[in-house]
């Protein structure tokens, strides 16, 4: 999150009259940057992160964990220290500047990005877990003996009402909070007059409280709503949206949503046109992130029948009125509105001949006085329709100091329309008075348990979007399967259950899969059996069978393991430092990895309209009928770089982790912490996730973040923590 405004809000009856004048000098503002911007060369790849963590607080005597809501305190503490010459001499060597800390929606957590943008070389990939831990040892410096902080997605049990859950403890207050939510109090929210006012106005132009509704996971002794009778959650998961007669948990406030945390990655793109092809490619691989990255199994103090917070947060921001969904004819409202303002991609934007008409299949509105505005100053109709589309939106949050301002010399109206379209990419025009170029927000994933996770996700995407640069990948298809896959993304054990749209064919014509290197080198060496490692509580569990279960449930082979991928014996031999536990000189290998390179088939006659239901495995591992998998094209671009073999051993030590989790041989966040909590002492099999279940989840996910409690099923055998010590200077 960006710098805050300081100002007066207005109120929902006050921004009202307001949106035309802020919807048009929006638009003023954008074709201002527009013209400055359309031509100019930018300086190449730099990228950066968002790593967002909630801070607990700790009562060891009572078995308590709860949402410490001290985030003012603590940032005026880490913007000082941050200032200080003096932190210089703790920052490690890989680190090339001190980190900076910013506010975010709940008054429990707090952001971190790093101090400079990174750039796109192999040898500062390789930085960026470190440059993470930095931050995280930084915070639990100046956090108070009790305090920890974690970067889980969703806290369970956020909205209670058996217990207080935060420290200090609130109350809810349905007729004075700006939510109105009989389970959440504005003492949850950041104080910052925007937040609020953003909370108070999306209720007050909705109409009613925002309905929030994820299926509840059935277990033996679960008590349903009266009324319902669903079977138990042991086989396929519900859909994400719970239809008629599902039993469900309820929410009613934004801080459901938007005190969720994740994980987004920012690239400067060289011009526009590169960032619409980064923006457009991204978007089919949205889904495949958010199931790979899922980190939400409960809410409320209940398990959830799905793993991922997407629908949540959609659902916590909606502010569309009932005839804008459809409930109601329209008659004071201009359009109906599929979705809410958190949600999926809707048009593909970039000027490529590639990018098809038959592709946007849904339904998406257009303010076409907008659009025809931006054709006429020279915007082409794929661009011009992608604002007017965001533009179909009211303000949420205007300050009446900045009703009026120089559109020449601000985008403060054009950001209070965008920067509210919370959407799974984001096309970000320069700053005004900045040397930042265009940019791509990529915004589905989840936060991840440590930083070796929350680095290994970033620096996958930041080489794919160098693969897709660099060999012209097309990963187009309908939107509609695009929309589709974002719901499947969410379900329980998507990743390993679930299967995905994707293009087959995504190299160009003539240029297919078999003229290029697509096999993973230097690879991990081979590991020790580690049949018998302990589960969260220490002992076996059935989390065995999920880890060494291929990605469609069957059994590996007869050797004890599931195949991997192989490579030269020298490059195994140069990449100790990068063992990998699922390896086995004797299984077979994947038809596409092999010491002499690609060994892709005979090449595939191009069907470029060809989509096809993968694996997760085969999305992102590859085919043997030639489709390369999202880690083939980035092997392939790392192989046509002249990198090191240390750096590229570094790379790979990521890399291993999302293919790993992609074959199913690691299991995500959240089929971590639901193993967790359903195998703990505690758990009476009745969905519930009590204050004891979540004081012990919440000290085992610091243990595993910090490599005193092991958790090869998550993370492989040789993960090594994050420093426990801090660095805090003397005051």
């Amino acid at each position: 999150m960006g710098l805050l405004a300081l100002g007066t809000p207005l109120n929902w009856e006050e921004t009202k009259p307001l949106a035309e004048h802020i919807r048009y000098h929006g638009i003023t503002q954008f074709l201002h940057t527009y013209r400055r911007w359309k031509d100019t060369q930018g300086k190449g790849l730099l990228w950066g992160d968002e790593i967002e963590l909630v801070v607990v607080s700790f009562d060891d005597e009572q078995k308590r964990a709860l949402l410490s809501l001290r985030q003012s305190e603590i940032l005026q503490k880490l913007q000082s220290v941050t200032l200080d010459p003096a932190l210089e001499k703790y920052k490690p060597k890989q680190c090339s500047s001190i980190p900076t800390f910013h506010p975010e929606y709940g008054r429990y957590m707090l952001e971190s990005t790093p101090g400079a943008p990174f750039t796109g070389l192999p040898r500062d990939l390789v930085t960026v877990e470190a440059d993470m831990q930095f931050r995280r040892r930084i915070i639990r410096s100046y956090l108070k003996p009790n305090e920890l902080p974690l970067t889980i997605t969703s806290w369970p049990r956020l909205g209670v009402t058996d217990s207080s859950f935060t420290d200090p403890p609130t109350q809810p207050d349905p007729e004075g909070s700006s939510s109105r939510s009989q389970y959440v109090g504005d003492l949850l929210t950041n104080p910052h007059a925007r937040f609020p006012t953003l909370t108070a106005n999306i209720r007050e132009r909705r109409g009613s409280l925002v309905d929030i509704r994820v299926p509840l996971f059935i277990d033996e002794n679960t008590e349903q709503p009266e009324g319902t009778d669903a079977p138990m959650s042991n086989g396929h998961a519900t859909p994400a949206k719970p239809g008629p007669g599902t039993p469900y948990i309820h929410m009613d406030a934004m801080a459901f949503g938007m005190g969720c945390c994740c994980l987004q990655i920012t690239f400067q793109a060289w011009n526009l046109d590169e960032a619409r092809r980064v923006y457009d490619a991204l978007v089919p691989v949205a889904p495949i992130m958010l199931a790979l990255t899922a980190g939400s199994p409960a809410f409320r103090g209940y398990l959830a029948d799905v793993d991922a917070r997407w629908n949540v947060i959609a659902a916590s921001v909606d502010d569309r009125t009932e005839e804008e969904r459809g409930l109601k004819p329209l008659k004071n409202d201009r359009y109906r509105i599929p979705k809410s303002r958190y949600d999926c991609v809707d048009l593909y934007i970039a000027n490529d001949e590639r990018n098809r008409p038959e592709y946007h299949d849904t339904h998406v509105p257009i303010d076409e006085g907008v659009r025809q505005r931006l054709l006429d100053n020279g915007l082409d109709d794929k661009l011009a329709s992608h604002i007017a589309h965001l533009f179909i939106r009211d303000p949420l949050v205007q300050f009446s100091e900045t009703i009026d301002q120089d559109d020449s010399a601000s985008m403060d109206h054009f950001e209070n329309i965008q920067s509210t379209n919370w959407q799974t990419v984001r096309f970000k025009p320069p700053p005004v008075n900045s040397p930042i170029g265009w940019r791509v927000e990529f915004r589905p994933m989840e936060i991840q348990m440590t930083d070796f996770e929350n680095a290994a996700f970033s620096i996958f995407i930041v080489l794919l979007t160098r693969a897709i640069i660099s060999f012209d990948l097309n990963f187009y298809m309908p939107i509609s399967l695009v929309d589709e896959n974002m719901q499947k993304a969410q379900e329980r054990d998507a990743a390993r259950r679930n299967k995905f749209f994707f293009r087959r064919h995504v190299f160009p014509p003539d240029r297919p899969s078999r003229s290029y290197d697509l096999a993973s080198r230097p690879v991990s060496p081979p590991g020790t059996d580690r049949s018998s490692r302990p589960t969260p509580h220490g002992s076996s569990s059935n989390l065995r069978s999920h880890v060494h279960a291929d990605a469609d449930g069957s059994q590996p082979n007869g050797h004890g393991h599931t195949p991997a991928a192989t490579g030269s014996a020298s490059a195994s031999a140069s990449a100790s430092a990068s063992a990998s536990w699922i390896f086995d000189p004797h299984a077979a290998r994947h038809p596409r990895d092999g010491s002499n390179g690609s060994s892709c088939s005979s090449p595939v006659e191009e069907d470029p309209e060809e989509v096809e239901a993968l694996t997760i495995d085969e999305a992102i591992n590859g085919r043997p009928d030639g489709f390369p998998g999202l880690m083939g094209v980035v092997n392939a671009y790392l192989n046509s770089l002249n990198v090191d073999v240390s750096t590229k051993c570094d790379l790979r030590r990521y890399l291993d982790l999302i293919k790993h989790r992609a074959q199913g041989r690691l299991v995500t966040p959240a089929t971590w912490m639901r193993e967790y909590i359903t195998s703990h002492p505690k758990y009476a099999k009745d969905s519930v996730v009590s204050e004891e279940i979540t004081y012990d989840l919440a000290k085992a996910v610091d243990e595993v973040e910090r490599g005193v409690r092991l958790a090869p099923e998550l993370l492989g055998p040789d993960y090594v923590g994050s420093e426990a010590t801090g660095c805090k200077l003397k005051s």
